[in-house]
C-alpha cells in the first residue's frame, strides 16, 4: 500500500520512536499516546486487519506484545497493561494497517478502556454458542 502511513513507519521510511525491531515487525511509541509508554506493534508487510494477518504472524505479534508488556512493567513500573487491537471502522479502527496497541496502565491514569456489559438471556447465549461453536 503506497499511501499507508503505517507501512512507511514500519519499513523505516518515516522516522519514528522505534523501541524494538525484528525481521517482521517494528515497535514504535504512539505519537498520540493514551498513557506514558503507549506503543504500537506494526508488521512491516501490509495487512489491513486481523482477518488478513497470517496465523504465524498473529502468533509473533502476540509474543512481541508479551515481551513489550514485560519490559513496560519492569522499566516503566506500570501497574498493568492493556493489549488492544481494532478491526474495521465499527470497532474503532482508524488506520487500516494491522497494529497492536500495548498500553501501560497506571493507577489513576484517567483512561477508561472498556464497554457497557450486556445482559443476554440464557437462550441468547445458547444461540450464539451454537453459531460460534
Amino acid at each position: 500500500m503506497e499511501n499507508c502511513i503505517f507501512c512507511k513507519i514500519a519499513k523505516g521510511e518515516i522516522p519514528s520512536g522505534t523501541i524494538e525491531e525484528t525481521n517482521q515487525f517494528r515497535v514504535v511509541l504512539d505519537v498520540s499516546p493514551a498513557t506514558r509508554g503507549h506503543a504500537l506493534i506494526l508488521p512491516k508487510a501490509h495487512y489491513t486487519n486481523l482477518y488478513d494477518l497470517p496465523e504465524e504472524m498473529a502468533a509473533e505479534a502476540m509474543k512481541l506484545a508479551q515481551k513489550m508488556a514485560q519490559r513496560m512493567k519492569e522499566r516503566l513500573h506500570c501497574d498493568g497493561v492493556n493489549i488492544l487491537q481494532n478491526n474495521e471502522e465499527a470497532a474503532g479502527q482508524t488506520v487500516f494497517h494491522f497494529h497492536l496497541h500495548v498500553i501501560p496502565r497506571y493507577r489513576e491514569d484517567g483512561q477508561k478502556i472498556g464497554w457497557k456489559p450486556g445482559e443476554p438471556t440464557s437462550q441468547e447465549l445458547d444461540e450464539i454458542r451454537e453459531l460460534l461453536g
